[in-house]
C-alpha cells in the first residue's frame, strides 16, 4: 500500500472540512487513504533507516509511534480547527534522544516526512532543540568550525538533494558567543533542519522510499554532528 493521489484529495477536502462531524462521516477514507499509507511507508522505511543508523526508529504503530497524531492541541492555539491537515512522520531517537526529555520529544533529532497538498517534503536534524540541547549545537559549532562549515556547504547538499533551512534565526547573535566568529550566522540559528522539497508524484511513486532513504543517507553526517553535540549515539 502506498500513498495515491486519493491521499492528497482527502486533504484537500478536509481542508475545506475541519471538523468532527465531516471527518467522522468520512473516517473509513482517513484510515484507508492516509493512516493505512502512513504506517506501510514506515514499515518500508525500517530497513533502510537502519543501514544508516540503528539509533533512530520506524515505529508503525497506530498511536504513540513515528506517525504523528492527525488531532491538533487547540488548547492554547487561537485556530481551533481540530486535525491537522498534513502527515507528519517523524522517526525518533530510540533512546529519546535528550536526557530529560520524552521520548517523544519533537525537539529532539529526528527524520521527518511531511505530506500536504501545500507542499511536501523531507528533512533532516532539530526543531527548535530546547535551550540545553541549542547551546550544545553551538558550542560545538565553536570548537569545530571546518567541520561544521564542510557539513552544510551549499555545493556538497546540494549534491545529496538537500539545502540547509534559513528562516528561523535571531537577529544577533547569542549572548557569550563571539560575532566575529567564522559560523557566526549559524550561531543564529533557532533550529537546525536540513530539507528537500518532494512533489505529489514523487511522493505516490513506487519509489518514493528509495528517494527519502536517498534524502536521508545525504543528511547522515550532519545528524551525527548534532546527535554528537547533544550526547546521544548515532
Amino acid at each position: 500500500m502506498t500513498f495515491t493521489t486519493d491521499t492528497f484529495v482527502f486533504l484537500d477536502e478536509l481542508t475545506l472540512h475541519n471538523e468532527r462531524t465531516w471527518f467522522e462521516a468520512n473516517k473509513a477514507r482517513y484510515e484507508g487513504h492516509v493512516r493505512e499509507p502512513a504506517l506501510a511507508f514506515i514499515r518500508a522505511m525500517a530497513k533502510p533507516l537502519a543501514k544508516i543508523s540503528s539509533a533512530f526508529v520506524a515505529d508503525d504503530k497506530k498511536v504513540g509511534g513515528s506517525l504523528m497524531r492527525v488531532y491538533r492541541d487547540t488548547r492554547f492555539a487561537k485556530d481551533k480547527t481540530p486535525y491537522k491537515t498534513n502527515i507528519g512522520i517523524q522517526f525518533r531517537h530510540a533512546g529519546g534522544a535528550l536526557p530529560g526529555e520524552p521520548k517523544s520529544d519533537v525537539h529532539a533529532p529526528g527524520w521527518y516526512v511531511h505530506v500536504s497538498p501545500g507542499g511536501c517534503f523531507v528533512g533532516v536534524g532539530m526543531w527548535r532543540p530546547e535551550p540545553d540541547a541549542l547551546a550544545h549545537i553551538r558550542r560545538a559549532i565553536v570548537k569545530d568550525p571546518q567541520r561544521w562549515l564542510a557539513l552544510v556547504d551549499p555545493k556538497k547538499l546540494g549534491k545529496a538533494g538537500l539545502e540547509l533551512g534559513d528562516g528561523d534565526k535571531l537577529t544577533r547573535v547569542p549572548k557569550g558567543f563571539d560575532a566575529a566568529h567564522v559560523a557566526a550566522e549559524d550561531l543564529k540559528r533557532r533550529s537546525f533542519i536540513l530539507h528537500a522539497n518532494v512533489t505529489a508524484d514523487e511522493v505516490t511513486s513506487a519509489r518514493f522510499v528509495e528517494l527519502v532513504a536517498k534524502r536521508f543517507k545525504g543528511g547522515a553526517d550532519y545528524m551525527r554532528f548534532l546527535c554528537d553535540a547533544v550526547g546521544v549515539g548515532f
